[in-house]
């Protein structure tokens, strides 16, 4: 009982306050600009730390931890740009609502669950963080890898009405995570002898080259504002808080699972939001409408993001074995204020623990608050066309991506994600399964390799591994039996018999020119691939051996469900998008000959004043603020952009 006082007064105290209000306010605007996450923003308050009471440190850090997952909403909802790997999964369905005129509806619901979810974490963390010690310890590499297994089994519900168009998705998006070296061996592979490849593509180079990329030049060809209802736009707030209590069961569900799939170090937000979606789609009635504005699509993965990042501080504070990689860095945190994760934080520290358990929960209610209030006034950018949002929104996706490695590279590599987006949204093929095999990958092979390192090939008959295969295989046969029962009592109710019903199946959708295309570069690959590795050693081909197999027996079914079946529409549209494809490739020579500063001044000023035919005044303003926020976040961050002939002089004239 002393303990809970302790951490109650320190928690009440003005300077812990204080300190944990400012942590949500910068967790806030990290989590808005895109692709940057918690792991930037709290790599910038470390050097704040030295010094510091640990409860008032920790406060800032809990802060900004708990509303990262909150913030980067804005971005997802309004822009259909990820903020962050753990914001994927509301983009599936926020933009579409945002796109219908209800982007107050799906901000307001996404921070309402948010708060929720966090809120529940925190509970959850409470309780758990005493008794969850031997439940972390029992999971050993074969039940990870097998856990992971089970997050890449949701393409089966994200892919439509095809489950092999995502099986095949999966299968391109482990290979791709297979670029770099081989954990088991350090041996290279599949780097094509490309400097840039050899540690690997990064996560957010994908991330926003799969999704936000796409999605801007699809609204620039439409040329027209991202609402198709700009008059119901900052509209419906009140609403989206109704759906969030309508679904309560649903928050609670996700908020649980997401709090338990983040005490298990290595998989992450990213895959809670994809398992809770799937989750949410699959104990819908009616799954036609995820994807296309279903606002249960932005409650479940939002409800589990909190959770998760309250979940993550299970075995860092145990164990000091961060969850995620926001957590690595509040672990470095921790070590800067001299406190040292393990037991001792359940023993002697557990006063401390509780206060950050607290202040976890009390963050994410600040941070909702915040964000509610600010629903209806950020809702209005939609209204804006998109056209004059074009060059802002670019220049946040290239910054972000040139965060990776800041070289050239990052925009090649960004520039090639958004060609097979762009031929993957056009196919209608399934992006997320693409995804979550990429985001699965480093951490599925690590473990498959540790698996066969420590038990041989007899892990896979422990119990806990037996166990979370069963649940694997039925993920796959529940859909499978609930669909087969929904096609018999359609058939009942429209007077057909059941054998009428399987002898004249509902018409598929027709085979494009896309599907061949995207079907020969997903053999070409595999061909491709397995020459390269070919030769090495058993441990470095076996995980890429594993991804071409799920891949090439996915395509194959594809092609046999397609055989001796005409092509009956073209994709014309899609040469559009590859000319745009092709005039980033353009402007990304630019940002590396002329500069990054001055291509992105000159770019948006003229691009505003001739393409949206804005006033100079606006355009010069918009250009001017954008150079200007480039400056000072190299200030912030230390970053130093590539300066070409033109931004020396430029920086030398501002006194930079």
């Amino acid at each position: 009982m002393t303990e809970f006082l302790d951490a109650f007064q320190h928690l009440l105290t003005f300077t812990h306050l204080a300190y944990l209000s400012l942590g949500v306010v910068v967790g806030l605007v990290i989590g808005i600009i895109p692709g940057l996450g918690g792991i930037a923003g709290m790599s910038l308050l470390l050097p704040f730390l030295y010094g510091m009471e640990p409860s008032v440190g920790l406060g800032m850090l809990m802060g900004l931890v708990a509303v990262v997952p909150t913030g980067d909403t804005f971005t997802s909802v309004l822009m259909g740009i990820p903020g962050s790997s753990a914001s994927q999964a509301t983009v599936m369905d926020g933009f579409p609502l945002a796109k219908q005129g209800m982007a107050a509806r799906a901000l307001s619901a996404a921070f309402a669950s948010s708060m929720l979810g966090g809120v529940a974490g925190a509970m959850i963390l409470s309780v758990f963080i005493v008794v969850a010690r031997p439940l972390v310890l029992s999971f050993s590499s074969a039940e990870l890898f097998m856990l992971t297994l089970l997050g890449l089994s949701v393409v089966a519900s994200l892919a439509g009405g095809n489950v092999f168009k995502g099986f095949a998705a999966c299968g391109a998006g482990l290979l791709l995570g297979t670029i770099g070296s081989a954990p088991a061996t350090g041996e290279y592979r599949l780097n094509l002898g490309i400097d840039y490849l050899f540690d690997g593509i990064p996560l957010v180079v994908v991330g926003l080259g799969i999704f936000a990329l796409p999605e801007i030049i699809d609204l620039l060809i439409k040329d027209r504002a991202i609402a198709n209802k700009p008059n119901s736009l900052g509209q419906g707030w009140s609403q989206g808080i109704k759906d969030v209590f309508k679904n309560l069961p649903l928050v609670g569900k996700c908020s649980v699972f997401g709090s338990l799939i983040g005490a298990i170090p290595g998989l992450g937000g990213s895959v809670v939001d994809w398992m809770t979606y799937s989750y949410a789609m699959q104990s819908s009635k009616d799954k036609s409408r995820f994807g296309k504005g279903e606002i249960k699509g932005v409650i479940a993965p939002e409800s589990a993001n909190n959770a998760c990042s309250c979940g993550s501080m299970i075995p860092t504070l145990l164990f000091g074995v961060p969850g995620s990689g926001t957590a690595a860095v509040f672990l470095g945190g921790m070590l800067l204020l001299g406190l040292q994760p393990g037991i001792s934080m359940v023993g002697a520290h557990l006063d401390l623990t509780y206060t950050i358990i607290w202040s976890l929960a009390l963050a994410n209610i600040l941070g909702a608050l915040l964000c509610l209030g600010l629903t209806s006034p950020v809702a209005m950018l939609t209204r804006i066309p998109f056209s004059r949002m074009a060059p802002v929104l670019l220049t946040l996706i290239l910054f972000a991506a040139y965060q990776a490695t800041r070289s050239l590279g990052d925009f090649i590599a960004l520039g090639a994600i958004a060609c097979i987006g762009v031929l993957l949204k056009g196919a209608n093929w399934p992006r997320p399964a693409f995804l979550i095999g990429f985001v699965l990958a480093p951490g599925a092979e690590n473990y498959f390799f540790q698996s066969i390192q420590f038990y041989g090939y007899g892990w896979m008959q422990r119990p806990g591994v037996i166990a979370i295969a069963s649940l694997i295989l039925l993920s796959f046969v529940a859909p499978m039996v609930r669909s087969w029962l929904q096609r018999r009592r359609d058939a009942r109710q429209a007077g057909q018999s059941a054998a009428a019903e399987v002898k004249q199946p509902a018409e598929r959708e027709a085979v494009t020119l896309l599907d061949w295309v995207i079907i020969g570069l997903m053999l070409l690959a595999s061909v491709l691939a397995v020459g390269d590795i070919w030769s090495a050693s058993e441990l470095t081909k076996a995980f890429p051996l594993m991804a071409i197999s799920i891949m090439g027996f996915s395509v194959a079914m594809v092609v046999v469900r397609y055989w001796m079946r005409s092509t009956t529409r073209m994709a014309a549209s899609i040469s559009r998008e590859l000319v745009y494809i092709l005039a980033f490739f353009a402007l990304a020579v630019l940002y590396f000959t002329v500069g990054f500063i001055s291509t992105t001044a000159v770019f948006t000023l003229f691009f505003l004043r001739f393409a949206t035919l804005a006033r100079w005044r606006l355009s010069g303003t918009v250009a001017l603020g954008l150079t200007l926020f480039l400056i000072g976040m190299g200030k912030l961050m230390s970053i130093d952009y590539p300066a070409g002939f033109v931004d020396p002089y430029l920086l030398g004239m501002l006194g930079n």
